[in-house]
């Protein structure tokens, strides 16, 4: 089989050629190599790559364990390149800080115990901005990812390396992690999918807290639905060692056919910008409306929807969860030498407000986090699915930090122009980004997000899956590929 038809494959199909002895675990392994080393070096998405004769070895032992009618899983001999914030032996753990550039693991995260078990062989890591923080991937260890469609742009992040091999056929199928839309981002603006669980549908850890960390989450991100749920099946799962891990059980594929029937009759609530309250790049509305009139032409109901919730309060409340959050983690790297001095100043920013947060301030934000969640779910009594845009911005110059302003408003963080992407988070909402369509001068990708009830994980993906039999020549557009930076 030709190099192309095997990285343009996703992963179910691969293990479906894998499984029937139609293409060998070693001829997947060198065809996404070879595009690996062509093509990798333009976008710096897959980092820290592991030797090929060691990869092609461990390819070479899966083939053989087949032969003998043996098979680890659906992902048997398949590649992955973990994202650089989950713990993957073999492979450092730098999360794009220079204080970390030679953190070796000891063991795997669940999240990967559970992909290397169904098979996958892991090849490398995939790059995120330091410690993960920012919607913008670029970092002192590796350097910038660029954006797959137009190599000048951010990728988007934090799982902007992830998003990237994706769209350029680096890798089949890759995870990814999302607390501010960090899985949400970069599918939209590199024209995949990614998808945020339900919060404690994977897994995330262990690390050194279990009971209140839980504003991050790991997940898939795919070019299809199909290849999505699948890799979501394989992370989700309840695991001892975390004890809010959700006990039920998703699977997938379900027992029916994936159809556009799915749309009709469906309720869509279009939250847009708030009413105004969300600072928004010029066109970023007009392709994601015009993604639900496709929806709509094929018998969806979509109409205006109110968050009907405080805004601003919610901002507030996000800003202090995510310093109760984030402040231990840069905590755990102040004291080294030099560390003030290496860790980027958005991080920084982070750790000196965490220094000023009092315990009666967090339990205030954490009881209004309770009050939104409930409210939440009492807009889906009138909604199937909620919907906006995956980011406020079309993606920005690669060698800018972050956006200082949007549509005429100064932007007062480094991530406040993804203030979008916080109310799935903090309702710990299922939501995915599908493709919606594209800049009309630059042809930048923009996603859109489809949110769903607490637990309806499932129901998220089938009304995605519809979404792409509808548009399925626009979905499987393919990006430009540049061989030199």
């Amino acid at each position: 089989m030709a190099t192309d038809d095997l990285t343009h494959a996703g992963a179910a199909a691969l293990s479906a050629l894998v499984h029937g002895r139609n293409a060998s675990c070693r001829e997947v392994m060198q065809a996404h190599l070879a595009r690996i080393h062509e093509i990798n070096p333009a976008y710096n998405a897959i980092v820290s790559l592991a030797p090929d004769d060691a990869l092609l070895a461990q390819a070479d032992a899966c083939d053989a364990e087949l032969a003998q009618g043996g098979s680890r899983g659906w992902l048997h001999g398949l590649p992955i390149a973990i994202k650089d914030i989950a713990d993957a032996v073999g492979f450092p753990t730098t999360r794009g800080c220079t204080l970390l550039a030679g953190s070796m693991p000891v063991r795997d995260s669940v999240m990967v115990e559970r992909i290397k078990a169904a098979g996958a062989i892991v090849i490398g890591k995939t790059n995120t901005p330091e410690l993960g923080l920012g919607s913008h991937t670029f970092n002192n260890v590796f350097g910038a990812t660029r954006n797959a469609w137009d190599p000048t742009v951010t990728a988007g992040g934090s799982s902007g390396g992830a998003a990237v091999a994706l769209a350029q056929r680096l890798l089949p199928v890759a995870d990814g992690s999302d607390f501010m839309g960090s899985l949400r981002n970069p599918a939209g603006w590199n024209h995949v999918f990614g998808m945020r669980p339900t919060q404690g549908r994977v897994p995330l850890g262990p690390g050194p807290d279990v009971w209140v960390d839980q504003l991050g989450t790991e997940g898939p991100m795919a070019r299809s639905v199909d290849d999505l749920a699948r890799l979501l099946a394989t992370q989700a799962g309840h695991d001892a060692r975390l004890p809010l891990s959700l006990q039920s059980v998703f699977t997938w594929p379900p027992a029916w056919a994936q159809t556009v029937d799915m749309l009709r009759g469906l309720k869509v609530g279009w939250l847009g910008d708030l009413g105004g309250h969300l600072a928004m790049n010029n066109g970023v509305l007009d392709v994601c409306r015009g993604a639900l009139r496709e929806m709509e032409g094929a018998g969806a109901v979509i109409d205006e929807a109110a968050l009907g919730f405080d805004a601003p309060s919610l901002w507030e409340c996000w800003l202090t969860w995510r310093r109760a959050l984030v402040g231990p983690r840069v905590d755990a790297l102040i004291k080294l030498p030099g560390a003030r001095e290496q860790i980027k100043p958005e991080a920084l920013w982070e750790y000196d407000a965490s220094l000023g947060l009092a315990w009666p301030d967090f339990m205030r934000a954490s009881q209004l986090r309770t009050k939104f969640y409930q409210h939440m779910q009492s807009l889906f009594g009138q909604w199937d699915i909620l919907a906006l845009p995956t980011a406020q911005v079309w993606p920005f110059d690669v060698n800018a930090r972050w956006p200082q302003n949007v549509a005429g408003r100064g932007m007062d963080t480094y991530h406040r122009w993804m203030e979008v992407t916080i109310y799935a988070t903090l309702a710990g909402l299922p939501a995915i980004s599908v493709p919606a369509g594209f800049h009309p001068q630059h042809g930048w990708p923009m996603g859109l997000q489809l949110i769903g009830r607490h637990s309806a994980d499932a129901f998220v993906l089938q009304v995605a899956a519809a979404y792409e039999a509808l548009r399925g020549d626009f979905i499987a557009l393919r990006p430009p590929q540049v061989l030199s930076a």
